[in-house]
């Protein structure tokens, strides 16, 4: 029987000879990473343990990306835990305010993640980084302390599923729209600690910031990680950001699945919405036009990279937000930044009516830069609507593309870009 692409980088990592779902193991780790909420807690642990040292100070990131810049006294002591542990123990990929961005757009975008690469995160949505190929998912504090001391994880290998995906993309859906779709389909448990392989023709013409949405979002099915074999396209993504060897994988043809998927996007005929209080509650956006917004997030490390503000910048060029919206675009990291300036993206978004912002998870988890009141209404590109996710228990916030997070920002209720541009 042969392997899918998961199983053959947990197989190349455990150091077993043989490998199936269930089996647990003792995993190498090329790359570990932790964040401003996570990773104190995993420093509080190795020090209570009394290490001398970490496995391997060049591939561990210490990232403060969830209440940076600080919003408060207690935000500022969890990112200075960072930088002190970053210092004592010479972690090379520490990045401070100014130089840091949010964690799953930064780490690919720096050249730090290969195809092949087993990785673990102290954050769910490190699942981000399968769309290299990259066995990548997210883990619990403790188990962050144990990689950083040893450089080894214990996990269960997970069954897989499949997704295929045939057909083109209707004007005005992207990849948010594809997985939001799937999600609708399967529910929130649809793949619980099962790895999600994402493929077929829809998928092989995504670009990188597409594919990374979609695995990004593995995780509100439950999934242990989503991944996408390595192409060209991931190729010349990898070669642009790095010189490190190339390791090309694929399922092999007769790989047991514990079940396949399969999608017409043709069948899609309009963007989708994610209704509150799940991120599976999804409906097409004409049933929604009825709802009045109150804001409007562009960003997070879902929709925050280059392409997305793109697409937002070309919705808003000339026009103004509505004057009871208020919207906030949030570049997934430096780089992005800089380049939305440099393409004018910055001054359009400005000129429309919006804040501009330094990198940061910020409102996606109700950390600062967009919290909402009791009865107000968000449409967000973000991954998460649970209730209180970004705010008051009696707010609720709508998941979608930048196109329809855009188009509501203009019409000051939930719209089909269409309405805003041609």
């Amino acid at each position: 029987m042969g392997l899918t692409i998961t199983e053959k980088i947990l197989l190349r990592h455990s150091g077993d000879k043989e490998i199936y779902p269930g089996k647990f193991i003792l995993a190498e780790v090329d790359f570990a990473f932790g964040n401003d909420i996570t990773a104190p807690l995993a420093i509080k642990a190795l020090e209570e343990i009394g290490i001398k040292k970490v496995f391997n100070p060049k591939r561990i990131a210490l990232i403060p990306d969830h209440f940076t810049p600080a919003k408060d006294l207690s935000s500022a002591r969890q990112a200075k835990i960072l930088a002190d542990f970053a210092r004592k123990y010479k972690i090379k990929h520490y990045y401070e305010v100014g130089k840091m961005g949010i964690e799953h757009a930064l780490l690919p975008e720096l050249g730090l993640i290969n195809p092949g690469d087993l990785v673990i995160g102290a954050d769910s949505h490190t699942c981000t980084l399968g769309a290299l190929g990259a066995f990548a998912t997210g883990v619990g504090s403790t188990d962050l302390a144990g990689a950083m001391a040893i450089g080894k994880v214990w996990l269960k290998v997970p069954e897989t599923i499949k997704f295929v995906y045939y057909g083109k993309l209707h004007k005005w859906l992207t990849a948010k729209d594809v997985i939001l779709y799937t999600l609708g389909d399967i529910g929130v448990e649809g793949a619980l600690y099962k790895a999600m392989e994402f493929t077929g023709e829809t998928i092989s013409k995504l670009d990188m910031d597409g594919r990374f949405t979609l695995c990004n979002m593995a995780i509100e099915a439950g999934g242990k990680t989503g991944i996408i074999e390595p192409d060209e396209i991931t190729l010349n993504y990898i070669q642009r950001n790095q010189k490190s060897e190339i390791k090309n994988l694929k399922s092999d043809k007769d790989a047991e699945y514990a079940g396949i998927k399969e999608y017409d996007v043709r069948n899609w005929k309009e963007p989708a919405v994610a209704c509150p209080d799940l991120p599976s509650n999804v409906k097409p956006v004409s049933e929604l036009k009825e709802i009045k917004i109150h804001q409007v997030v562009i960003g997070s490390c879902t929709n925050g990279r280059i392409s997305d503000l793109r697409a937002s910048a070309k919705i808003l060029k000339g026009k103004r937000i509505h004057p009871e919206v208020r919207m906030i675009v949030i570049p997934a990291t430096q780089s992005i930044y800089l380049q939305a300036v440099r393409e004018g993206l910055a001054e359009i978004f400005v000129k429309a009516g919006a804040v501009f912002s330094t990198p940061t998870c910020g409102p996606c988890l109700g950390g600062h830069m967009g919290i909402l009141d009791k009865g107000e209404k968000c449409i967000s590109t973000t991954n998460r609507n649970f209730r209180g996710r970004m705010g008051h228990p009696e707010s609720e916030v709508y998941l979608a593309s930048p196109l329809v997070a855009s188009a509501s920002a203009i019409k000051g209720r939930i719209a089909h870009p269409g309405e805003v541009s041609a």
